[in-house]
């Protein structure tokens, strides 16, 4: 959420960064600063019956006193009146605070100066592209036929079980998700992120901190007998980890680390782009996340950034960085990289890993601050990212590395898989 003081102080700036979003900036500046103002003047015009009534109290025992006996009647009759609009003031600024709260709640993070202008995903920047697209052998397939050939991949079998959207692994393949898994563990670990494993349901309150309610209720499983939501990334809890703390600043920055499954609706996918394992609703993920001084949060975007690149470059995958355009940026990021694989079996880019810094959005839903150089509290800002999202890198590997004797498996992973290729 944004910081109401930022909207209040600085109008134009904010309406510059929120054009971005292709949203109606000036109808939703001005609705806030309304509210704004009606719930300052209320409450000043609260305070100030309040200061009376209080003054009231203290002068009828003096007059009843001095036997003052009409005045003291009068002083009272006062207090009746003070009391009742008291509380009729009370009310309305409950009112407003509620109104000005839930409208702040539909305004989505200003995008940083850097972000492109643009719509649609076709804007995105490309920032870089890395390696070398593989020709496969004449035959080749897509991963979804690969699985079901070599007998590791079991989409049916999700559909028996759960439905449509929840893959089965087993043998060489089981083994291939949990290489992956350590594999991005410990390179986080050696990144020096500490390793978390939260829980995965969360409730209302972590999911509105993060940004996830109520901007994507729609996408998440909701487990209503409990009011607790399965989580969409490992983001949600290990951020809420820190929500309502006050840290030191020499406590920053926190780098962090998990594993978990991921649940997503995923609402109104269909077609052929979403065939096999492009879009499921469980999948595995790895997730960075970072809380970091203000100063120093955009280094650190660079730096995750940096890390995922070596991710992919130890998997031999050619892969491109994307800067996302304000139009296709999530609601809560102020700026985005996305960073695609290319899958040489469909012939199309697949998006394995989303990188954001979120600024004080976050922060500020959360109350996650830290004491400054002059011990006064201010807003940490937030980061994170998918080091690596499993589904989509499994697809590219199995696609990009077949062979008319086998699946190869990247070098850097036989260590944790214990063969060098998937043979039927």
């Amino acid at each position: 959420m944004l910081e109401l003081q930022f909207l209040r102080d600085h109008r134009e700036e904010a309406a510059e960064r929120l054009t971005k979003r292709n949203i109606d900036v000036q109808s939703l500046l001005g609705t806030t600063l309304s509210l704004d103002e009606q719930r300052r003047s209320t409450q000043t015009e609260l305070d100030g019956r309040l200061a009376e009534l209080n003054g009231l109290s203290r002068t009828i025992g003096d007059l009843l006193k001095a036997g003052r006996k009409d005045e003291a009647e009068a002083a009272k009759a006062r207090t009746a009146d003070l009391k009742a609009s008291t509380q009729q003031l009370k009310e309305r600024l409950d009112g407003l605070e509620k109104d000005l709260q839930d409208h702040l709640c539909t305004i989505p993070n200003a995008p940083n100066a850097k972000v492109p202008v643009g719509k649609t995903p076709e804007e995105n920047t490309v920032v870089l592209q890395e390696g070398t697209i593989p020709e496969l052998h004449a035959g080749a397939k897509p991963h979804w036929e690969l699985g079901e050939d070599y007998g590791f991949l079991h989409m049916d079998l999700g559909v028996k079980i759960t439905g449509a959207g929840f893959p089965v692994y087993s043998g060489q393949g089981a083994k291939l998700q949990r290489a992956l898994i350590s594999f991005f563990l410990d390179k986080a670990a050696d990144a020096g992120y500490r390793e978390i494993i939260p829980p995965h349901l969360v409730n209302g309150a972590s999911a509105f901190a993060t940004g996830q309610l109520p901007d994507k209720e729609g996408q998440m499983y909701h487990a209503t007998v409990d009011d607790l939501y399965l989580i969409p990334t490992a983001e949600v809890p290990i951020t809420n980890l820190y929500r309502d703390e006050l840290l030191e600043a020499d406590a920053l920055p926190v780098k962090m680390v998990g594993y978990t499954p991921c649940f997503r609706r995923e609402a109104g996918s269909y077609g052929a782009h979403v065939r096999g394992l492009n879009r499921v609703h469980q999948f595995d993920k790895v997730e960075i996340v970072r809380l970091e001084k203000p100063e120093n949060s955009y280094a650190a975007l660079e730096d995750m950034v940096e890390h995922v690149k070596g991710l992919l470059r130890a998997l031999e995958l050619p892969y491109r960085q994307l800067l996302l355009c304000g139009g296709d940026m999530g609601f809560a990021s102020a700026m985005t990289y996305d960073m695609e694989v290319y899958s040489a079996a469909q012939q199309r880019w697949l998006e394995v890993s989303s990188i954001s810094n979120f600024e004080t959005f976050q922060s500020n839903r959360m109350k996650l601050r830290y004491r400054g150089e002059d011990r006064k509290p201010r807003l940490a800002h937030t980061l994170n990212g998918s080091a690596l999202a499993l589904a989509r890198i499994v697809a590219a590997l199995l696609e990009n590395n077949q062979t008319p004797e086998g699946i190869r498996i990247p070098k850097a992973l036989q260590p944790y898989t214990g063969f060098s290729m998937i043979v039927k």
